[in-house]
């Protein structure tokens, strides 16, 4: 590639086909696998792909979750010199000529955090550019075609996302608390709190298969799905929230938490009690995060 060298980074979590099918067709692209043990068949199929592809290998001697294996990927590219990079997720497709042109508007915008719009397989719209409403954690699109709430905040998702090394330094990088979920919104967050500059590369294109990993809306969803969605948006408002939002996004849980059950169907609750399960733990969880962050708020100052 040309001096818009960027690297692409993709955390694996028991993927390597979709690494293979997706990835190989980047041949001559700068791309970090950062391999998060799932097993020992997994690694050395990922160990294979990546001697016969010529990417950069990063093993993770557990699963530290998408965060954690951000940040090693990206400190993998920087030791060699690499100023730009793509998060990307294995069931992502992007082309050459794409990944270059992002490269270039990262060096041409050091601060600033990119995607290109992400279509669905079918051509729908996957995203498109979306924003995060603060006073309830909800999602809402903005592309152009709808309004956009006062309290909203530009959000780029991690399965596409590219920023360079000031950004990833202005903010530390990805937090490993999150494990999975909302640790792009966290990041997204901080990064515009940074001074960066949110957007969508609108000219240029990405496909997601979404049903790669977790599957579709609609469909049952690990329970992993249910747990860190439900946990981390309590975690979330811990960290971000003045006091009086903080309070209303607990008392909002049950709401909140039913709503992410949904995202896998009703018909799943007939089959398994543990989206339900999970659901609840994650629930949970967060409640206990956000009620410690209340405690220690409340504590007085000392002089």
């Amino acid at each position: 590639m040309s001096g818009s060298r960027i690297a692409v980074v993709v955390v694996n979590f028991g993927s390597h086909e979709l690494l293979e099918r997706n990835f190989a067709p980047l041949d001559g692209a700068d791309v970090v696998v950062v391999d998060n043990f799932s097993s020992a068949a997994e690694r050395t199929a990922v160990r294979a792909s990546s001697q016969r592809h010529g990417w950069q290998l990063v093993e993770m001697a557990g699963n530290d979750g998408f965060g954690a294996g951000v940040n090693a990927g990206v400190r993998a590219a920087l030791a060699r010199g690499v100023t730009a990079f793509l998060l990307l997720n294995p069931d992502a497709v992007i082309d050459l000529l794409t990944l270059e042109r992002l490269g270039e508007a990262v060096h041409r915008q050091p601060m600033s955090v990119l995607s290109p719009r992400v279509n669905n397989p079918d051509g729908t719209p996957y995203f498109a550019g979306y924003s995060f409403l603060m006073s309830s954690g909800r999602i809402r699109r903005s592309d152009g075609t709808v309004a956009v709430p006062a309290d909203a905040v530009p959000w780029i998702s991690g399965a596409c996302m590219a920023f360079s090394d000031q950004v990833f330094d202005r903010t530390g990088g990805f937090r490993d608390a999150y494990f999975l979920y909302w640790e792009d919104i966290d990041f997204s967050v901080r990064a515009a709190e940074a001074g960066a500059e949110l957007r969508v590369e609108r000219d240029l294109i990405a496909v997601h298969d979404e049903g790669g990993t977790q599957g579709r809306t609609g469909r049952a969803k690990s329970a992993t799905y249910y747990r860190y969605n439900c946990r981390n948006r309590l975690l979330f408002a811990a960290q971000h929230l003045p006091t009086r939002s903080l309070v209303r996004w607990i008392l909002l849980t049950p709401r909140e938490s039913w709503q992410v059950l949904l995202r896998g169907g009703r018909r799943q609750l007939l089959h398994s009690p543990r989206p339900l399960i999970a659901t609840v733990r994650g629930s949970l969880e967060g409640l206990g995060l956000a009620l410690a962050e209340l405690l220690r708020r409340s504590r007085p100052t000392r002089t």
